[in-house]
């Protein structure tokens, strides 16, 4: 899938995998080869799609609202599923909306104040590491503490990876990650 053409350059010009919480393997369009290195973790296609509509408000900031449809344009979404995932990150507080002509989404935080956990919560639910209470079983223990750590240190990065910061990142040329 090709990426818009807008403001920050070209979209990206190639499909990829991205893993989300810790469960199925989603194929997008962001952020995979070229511009940047897989994700490591596994994000639902509601998640990706809410993270990738509340950037792109992020990118072209304004106090004005920007409708679903060209929110759509700009992230090659499928606008009735963006509509859905829209009046779920309103619920959660991260988006206010407005009604008729000239209508449409504005953050309700800045983007220094918005997490990546915020929208994959808004969307997903709380992030969680699945315990199995399979004790018997031959090394267990053992892989479940690296489950659980993997877990944490997802959770740590994601609530310390705001909208401003991708901003950031995009404005530099899909930079790798840190």
């Amino acid at each position: 899938r090709r990426g818009p053409v807008g403001r920050f350059g070209r979209g990206c010009d190639h499909a990829g995998t991205v893993p989300a919480t810790l469960g199925s393997t989603v194929s997008t369009g962001w952020p995979p080869g070229p511009c940047g290195t897989m994700a490591a973790v596994r994000v639902s296609t509601r998640g990706d799609y809410a993270a990738r509509a509340l950037l792109s408000l992020a990118l072209h900031g304004s106090d004005r609202p920007t409708s679903v449809k060209e929110i759509a344009e700009r992230t090659n979404l499928p606008q009735p599923y963006l509509e859905q995932i829209l009046l779920a990150v309103k619920g959660a507080g991260l988006v206010r909306s407005k009604r008729g002509v000239g209508g449409g989404y504005v953050l309700a935080r800045p983007p220094a104040e918005i997490t990546l956990a915020e929208i994959l919560a808004a969307v997903d639910g709380p992030i969680t590491t699945p315990i199995d209470d399979h004790d018997h079983c031959e090394g267990h223990c053992v892989l479940q503490e690296v489950w659980v750590s993997v877990g944490d240190e997802m959770r740590r990065h994601l609530d310390a990876t705001t909208l401003a910061d991708l901003v950031a990142r995009t404005e530099r040329g899909h930079a790798a990650a840190e």
